[in-house]
């Protein structure tokens, strides 16, 4: 028998989940039959969905060595940092994403993402060590798209993590807001308020009564005829959202492949625009819980890309931009 006594970050999650973390190996069919058979949570039998809290007594009706056998930790290639830091305290992590990295990891790329950056940066700074962790691993409250740029908030610890997902569950504590370049004359403020719904298969968004809420909020900064610096705030966080709202109003991303103009992207290819402009530069903290506390009242910018400054200045100059 192995007796697991549960710590602070492995608290306020359900018995099959914790245990599919922490016996990687072993398959769902195993975990299932454990529960059953082979677990016992402060001296009695727990249910797949039973909450776990801190100081909770597990007991493992398994050996030693096939407790070793199903945690052998999976051996990662260390990442090569390339995000920079926008904030940093005891609990939150706020980093500024290239282009071109995942946040996650995906059927094509598993190693170089930005999670397992931000691990390697915690492991460096001795903040976080896999072999003292049984299932928790500093992760992301918010998703950039690969080609996307700017803020991604993470929690270095289960409790930030936790508050991190409620704060912005609850939508008017954190302001997310970007900066993108469009296409068209844009000139007047939008309110954009419909249902999204996402094709995995196609990984495309659309706009469909059976979708979820999806709000965004656009405002001109540099209107030009063919081209617009424009700041947009969302309000939720559906897949590609910004990139489907604008181009459903008119005014598609500058560069986009998948909802953009065609005609305008071909021009932009000339200034090496071959992506999106969009940069998720501004994050707003009001009304923080206790644990959160050092991010009361913070505004955390991060500065446009080279690239992305580059092809505003020369829209500007070559393109009629005028505020």
């Amino acid at each position: 028998m192995v007796k697991i006594i549960i710590t602070s970050n492995e608290a306020d999650q359900r018995l099959d989940r914790f245990l599919k973390k922490y016996l990687k190996k072993a398959p769902l069919s195993a975990i299932y039959k454990m529960i059953r058979k082979d677990v016992k949570i402060n001296g009695k039998r727990g249910k797949e969905d039973t909450q776990l809290r801190e100081g909770d007594e597990i007991a493992l009706y398994i050996s030693e060595e096939k407790l070793a056998e199903l945690t052998a930790p999976v051996k990662k290639k260390a990442a090569k940092r390339q995000f920079k830091i926008a904030y940093e305290d005891e609990n939150v992590l706020i980093v500024d994403k290239p282009s071109g990295l995942l946040t996650h990891g995906d059927a094509h790329e598993k190693k170089n993402t930005l999670v397992n950056q931000v691990c390697g940066y915690l492991q460096e700074k001795g903040e976080y060590e896999p072999s003292r962790e049984r299932t928790f691993v500093p992760a992301p409250v918010n998703r950039l798209d690969r080609n996307t740029t700017g803020l991604v908030i993470f929690g270095k610890n289960a409790a930030a993590l936790r508050s991190l997902t409620a704060v912005l569950r609850e939508r008017d504590h954190v302001e997310k807001y970007y900066q993108t370049i469009v296409c068209g004359k844009f000139e007047k403020e939008l309110v954009l308020e419909d249902r999204l719904v996402k094709d995995h298969d196609k990984n495309i968004s659309s706009v469909t009564e059976d979708g979820k809420e999806a709000r965004t909020q656009a405002r001109p900064l540099v209107t030009g005829e063919k081209f617009s610096l424009a700041e947009v705030r969302i309000f939720t966080g559906r897949t590609h959202q910004i990139r489907v709202h604008m181009a459903n109003a008119g005014y598609p991303l500058a560069g986009d492949i998948k909802y953009g103009n065609r005609k305008a992207n071909e021009l932009l290819k000339k200034h090496g625009v071959t992506t999106q402009l969009l940069h998720a530069y501004k994050l707003k903290f009001t009304h923080m819980p206790e644990e959160l506390a050092g991010l009361e009242g913070k505004v955390v910018e991060a500065p446009l890309p080279a690239d992305f400054a580059r092809v505003k200045e020369v829209l500007i100059a070559e393109k009629g931009l005028k505020g």
